[in-house]
């Protein structure tokens, strides 16, 4: 971190190998002539970000900050980490390419990304937020950490978007003075120039939400002419004066700029720019402050002494500032030409034998680059530690029926007293703590704050609520994409603090979809954690449509670096979680997605097939994907293999039952996690076409349903969508017949529900009877 005086003259001369290198890469990825679409990029959005982040990494930020880059400016981020001589020169005509830098930061992918993904718009300007309120809270428990400070760049436009709003206004990421967010205010999002009125309300929400609101508005020249003569009048001019006004200025030259900038102007504004020439005038009025190296290293260290809550500096800059497509409307997407190209690189000193050179090793700039980069080098984490968690938190008591949301309580209340898994446990909840089975948790091990507070008499009732340091669960507001938010930097603990946590967060079913695009940006990042669904699907019954969820066994299955699983039986939950837990430290570990119901079910099935088939096997094929429940009594024609899911699986045995009395055999599977099942019938496929084979490995699906079963159809039922389970037909290559909610519900009963939703035990009855007929 640096605190002494700035050398702006060697800040300067590397900000503008900065553009250009970010410049060139943009201008070389399109002009490899290999592509059938548009590559992109971003030559004007590269160039307003230029100055505030030559100002960060040169002269401000240290080897334990975080920083979440802008996404446009990824060319910029690659071109400092070039100069720094943490990233080879090869890269640098790989932008956009297979297996070269990515269009936006990735943590995953980029060879120098080592803190946030960025490019899910709003994402990345609050990850720093949250993984800030992370090492709050390893700090708490582990002991502190070497100082560090979460920073993120973002656009003013990127502000538009609602989850921004959500995370400042969260009591969890409050009192975070360690965080700063530096918006690039060039007032221009991909289509039109941002009106001026909106500056000053971002100003003001983040006043109102408590942040520290720092205004790089005004370059030090323009500072100076502001308090000579007539100084407030010309500040009050151009305060004055329209975004779009403004903004048009940028496209003008000489005297051109003079005439349209003095619109309006009062005699003493005509006066006091009178003695300067049209390309002074042009210097001065251009002169904002997030193009003054100085102001923003000062604006960056004013953030620095206000320890108490969150700053954020608002540095006006000019969308393409230093190119000739400066300011431009239409410049999101524009690129220089190569005419402009030859231009920039000559007046920038090179070559084209020098180009992509680096500074002299010896020089001010080369220097200062091999400084930096010594200190802040992104040097690859040690691998994850083990878990430590046990395959089994217990036994599980199993002589009621009970729902696997009450099981997932138990086994979490089970973890919290084994020594080497508890220090890790840190659960959370959008406001739904209670409702989703955490309270025997949170009794244990408290709620989370950073000062000891006052639970009001909470310790009279069933819930002990009072705040402290010592705290386990971090609850929230009722905001989705803050718990995936937080889960995500909860998740990359190892990564940025040096401790592995265990995450679990809970919210109801339906509401994963509203959270959905931080999910997704949280595992693009490559962060572990588990996440409970909880109520799911129809079967939540009385509480209607609006609380009951269809669609989320889809997503879990389809989405990469999170595994879906829905138990039915109490130890299934508890296999299933423990295992997720302690994959989040293997090598080849994800997160886990487990999707739960309230509905209380008869665990006798399952205690009966532990008598026949042992634990140790049932756990292997739950934790497989699936198991087989009930077997048929024969083999004759008539038969018919039933698959359920969940809360349906009392439905399958029922309906086996009521076939028996007609005359049909069923067999019962039950699938704990149609994702696994999936990849292992995929991942055999795949296997034999890279190998040129013409033979298909026996993977789990083949088991539950062997060959000599194949001529059988298939009925299958869940509480979701029946497109979920629809491709084991297809898999299995026999005729199958999927149950599945594919409307909105109401409130009602189970039975009424089921009934009207096509899933109940009568409807698996009559389409087994129309398959075997």
């Amino acid at each position: 971190m640096t605190t002494g005086p700035v050398d702006t003259g060697t800040l300067a001369q590397i900000e503008r190998r900065v553009l250009w290198l970010a410049v060139r890469m943009v201008d070389h990825a399109n002009r490899r002539g290999d592509t059938e679409v548009k590559v992109g990029g971003h030559q004007a959005s590269s160039a307003s970000m230029a100055t505030i982040m030559t100002a960060l990494w040169f002269a401000h930020i240290g080897g334990e900050d975080k920083v979440a880059v802008k996404p446009h400016a990824s060319p910029v981020y690659h071109a400092i980490k070039y100069l720094t001589g943490e990233l080879d020169r090869e890269w640098l005509t790989t932008l956009r390419q297979r297996g070269g830098l990515q269009a936006y930061p990735s943590r995953t992918k980029d060879p120098d990304v080592a803190d946030f993904s960025t490019g899910s718009v709003g994402l990345g300007a609050v990850a720093p937020l949250f993984s800030a309120a992370t090492r709050r809270y390893v700090d708490a428990h582990f002991g502190e950490r070497p100082p560090a400070r979460f920073i993120a760049t973002v656009g003013d436009a990127e502000l538009d978007e609602g989850n921004v709003w959500e995370a400042i206004a969260d009591p969890a990421t409050q009192g975070l003075g360690n965080v700063t967010l530096v918006v690039d205010l060039n007032r221009q999002s991909l289509d039109r120039v941002v009106p001026g009125i909106q500056a000053v309300r971002l100003e003001r929400f983040f006043a109102e939400a408590g942040w520290h609101v720092v205004e790089a508005k005004y370059g030090h020249r323009l500072q100076e002419a502001f308090a000579g003569p007539g100084g407030a009048e010309l500040r009050a001019h151009i305060d004055a004066m329209p975004n779009e006004a403004y903004q048009s200025l940028f496209a003008l030259d000489g005297p051109a700029v003079r005439e349209k900038f003095l619109v309006d102007a009062s005699a003493s504004v005509r006066t006091l720019v009178g003695d300067l020439d049209d390309g002074a005038l042009t210097d001065l009025v251009f002169n904002l402050g997030g193009h003054d190296l100085g102001l923003l290293v000062e604006s960056f260290r004013e953030c620095d002494r206000v320890t108490d809550r969150p700053s954020v500096v608002f540095a006006y800059t000019i969308k393409g500032h230093g190119l000739p497509l400066a300011g431009d409307p239409l410049n999101h997407a524009a690129l220089l030409t190569p005419d402009q190209i030859d231009t920039f690189r000559s007046d920038v000193g090179l070559t084209d034998e020098t180009e992509w050179d680096r500074f002299d090793a010896d020089s001010a700039a080369g220097l200062l680059c091999a400084e930096v980069g010594g200190d802040i080098n992104n040097l690859p984490p040690p691998g994850r530690p083990a878990s430590g968690v046990p395959s089994s938190s217990g036994p599980m008591p199993l002589v009621r029926p009970t729902s696997t949301q009450e099981a997932f309580g138990r086994v979490l209340t089970n973890l919290a007293d084994i020594d080497e898994v508890r220090p890790r446990l840190v659960t959370t909840s959008p406001d739904v703590s209670l409702s989703t089975n955490l309270g025997g948790f949170i009794n244990k091990r408290g709620v989370f704050a950073p000062d000891d507070g006052d639970d009001h008499g909470g310790g009279e009732r069933l819930l002990r609520w009072a705040p402290s340091p010592e705290g386990q669960h971090i609850e929230l507001g009722i905001s989705e994409m803050n718990l995936f938010l937080l889960l995500g930097q909860l998740g990359m603990a190892h990564e940025h603090h040096g401790e592995m946590l265990l995450p679990v967060g809970t919210v109801y079913d339906p509401f994963v979809l509203r959270g959905l695009d931080a999910f997704v940006y949280s595992l693009y990042n490559g962060s572990r954690f588990v996440v409970a669904g909880t109520p799911s699907g129809v079967t939540l019954a009385p509480e209607g449509g609006a609380h009951q969820s269809t669609i989320t066994p889809s997503v879990g299955l389809e989405l990469p670096g999170v595994c879906y699983c829905e138990p039915a039986f109490a130890p299934e939950v508890d296999w299933l979680l423990c295992d997720g837990l302690d994959a989040l430290g293997r090598p080849d570990g994800e997160s886990l997605y487990l999707r739960l119901s309230t509905r209380p079910i008869d665990q006798a099935p399952f205690v009966d097939l532990v008598d026949r088939v042992g634990d140790e096997q049932l756990r292997a094929d739950v934790l497989a994907g699936g198991y087989r429940l009930l077997e048929p009594p024969s083999e004759g024609d008539g038969a018919v293999t039933l698959v359920a899911t969940g809360a349906m699986v009392p439905e399958a045995v029922e309906a086996a039952a009521q076939l028996a009395d007609e005359g049909v055999d069923a067999g019962v599977v039950v699938v704990t996690s149609a994702d696994r099942i999936y990849r292992g019938w995929q991942g055999g496929i795949r296997a034999a076409v890279g190998h040129g084979s013409t033979r298909v490995d026996e993977n789990h699906l083949d088991r539950l349903v062997p060959i000599e079963e194949r001529d059988r159809p298939i009925v299958s039922v869940h509480d979701g969508s029946s497109h979920t389970l629809a491709w084991l037909g297809t898999a299995l290559g026999c005729r199958q017949y999927p149950l599945g909610v594919e409307r909105f519900g109401e409130s009602g009963t189970i039975a009424d529900l089921h009934e009207l939703t096509g899933i109940s035990a009568g409807h698996i009855v009559s389409t087994a009877l129309l398959a075997v007929s």
